[in-house]
């Protein structure tokens, strides 16, 4: 993982790199079974060099310690792109495509066997382009051997609180099924 991260650290495949304080490769326990995954770094997240830290990570962290998961024991969190895109907006799909290595990379080396899709983007990417997540959310699907779950990105829930209570549902359904498996938090 560490000379994958080397590699990463230094890549210039795309434009996101130029406008970028850093790249933002991932966190967590490499040996986890259960990965997280976002579109890619906001603001606080390019200063940091970590993902999910600003007020969007304080809350996925709350919902991980709900269900006994923590950034740093037993769980992986990643993005699809490792560089912010300016103001925030969505990844391209051509940046996504670029980056999309790393990423593929990350889930060779760890082999978990669930990954949490956070949000729109990310499970369009990795589980179905007509993904949608209010219609969808908290839905197991297995692609590879590998189980995936979209459920909200935690930045929309700061905007749309009401959707609280459903995420929370998903993360409840994942703590179930990683108890189904065997997989300890």
């Amino acid at each position: 993982m560490e000379k994958l991260k080397s590699s990463c650290l230094s890549c210039r495949n795309c434009q996101l790199r130029e406008g970028a304080r850093q790249v933002v490769f991932g966190v967590g326990n490499p040996s986890s079974r259960v990965m997280l995954v976002g579109e890619g770094p906001g603001e606080q997240e390019d200063i940091q060099g970590e993902p999910f830290v600003g007020r969007s990570g304080q809350l996925l962290d709350k919902y991980l310690e709900l269900i006994d998961l923590d950034r740093k024991e037993n769980v992986y969190i990643a993005n699809i792109v490792k560089c912010r895109p300016p103001q925030n907006r969505d990844p391209k799909p051509e940046e996504q495509d670029i980056c999309i290595k790393w990423l593929r990379e990350q889930v060779r080396i760890i082999r978990p066997e669930i990954i949490v899709c956070l949000g729109r983007i990310a499970a369009q990417r990795l589980i179905s382009p007509d993904f949608r997540v209010t219609a969808q959310h908290g839905q197991f699907i297995e692609k590879g051997g590998i189980l995936f779950m979209g459920t909200f990105h935690p930045s929309a829930l700061l905007r749309n609180p009401a959707n609280n209570p459903a995420a929370l549902s998903d993360f409840q359904a994942l703590r179930t099924k990683m108890q189904e498996l065997g997989l300890n938090g």
